[in-house]
């Protein structure tokens, strides 16, 4: 374990909009999460003391735009809140086509395994590890 009164643990869910949200009417938009990482803490007499939601572990997937926790689901039934940490997740220029560079690397791999191979061996002994 990380720390002694700490418990980590990973979560998704998936749901519709079948109700009003605060005063709100029913959107009965569907909600999959992406699978995000909490944890609870307790104290010496094992009352909860803190609880942590919301890391999001892959913002491309699910229906929340890379959003956790409330803002998460907000979003995903279009009722999304007013302020900059509550807004989808957007990667920059670089990044994104940094991402999809290494898709199509992956693509390539698992289409052709005997270049994975060759690639893998190349950069290993580049990078100086002995087998």
């Amino acid at each position: 374990p990380f720390d002694r009164n700490r418990v980590y643990y990973s979560i998704k869910y998936t749901g519709s909009n079948d109700g009003p949200v605060m005063g709100r009417p029913a959107t009965y938009k569907s909600i999959e999460s992406p699978v995000q990482a909490h944890s609870i803490t307790f104290n010496e007499r094992g009352e909860v003391t803190k609880f942590t939601i919301g890391y999001v572990l892959d913002k491309e997937t699910g229906n929340t735009g890379g959003l956790g926790g409330v803002f998460g689901l907000f979003y995903a039934i279009g009722y999304g809140l007013p302020f900059p940490e509550a807004q989808p997740y957007k990667s920059s220029f670089i990044y994104g086509n940094a991402m999809k560079f290494n898709r199509n690397i992956q693509s390539i791999f698992k289409s052709n395994p005997d270049f994975k191979n060759a690639f893998q061996k190349v950069t290993t002994m580049i990078g100086g590890k002995k087998e």
